[in-house]
């Protein structure tokens, strides 16, 4: 697969019905994936594949996920600026 498709399939499971929400993980998606290492791409991946609602508290601050390296990337993620 070329990055070019990868990109659009990504970009369709970053929409989650929550615009904040997709915003937060297509901005990542935009500026970072593609010089993100293979670990860290493969936290984004594990990232998208937790519920909307978890994700959304998480992305609130009102709870932490128990995953260290999704924790970390979520405050990666948080700190982009707009």
């Amino acid at each position: 697969m070329d990055d070019e498709t990868e990109l659009r399939k990504l970009r369709w499971r970053c929409r989650r019905g929550m615009r904040e929400l997709d915003q937060l993980l297509e901005r990542w998606l935009d500026r970072q994936w593609r010089q993100s290492p293979t670990a860290e791409r493969a936290v984004f991946l594990r990232l998208l594949d937790s519920e909307d609602d978890r994700l959304w508290r998480w992305f609130l601050g009102h709870e932490t996920p128990d995953d260290v390296e999704i924790a970390t990337l979520i405050e990666r993620i948080r700190a982009l600026p707009a």
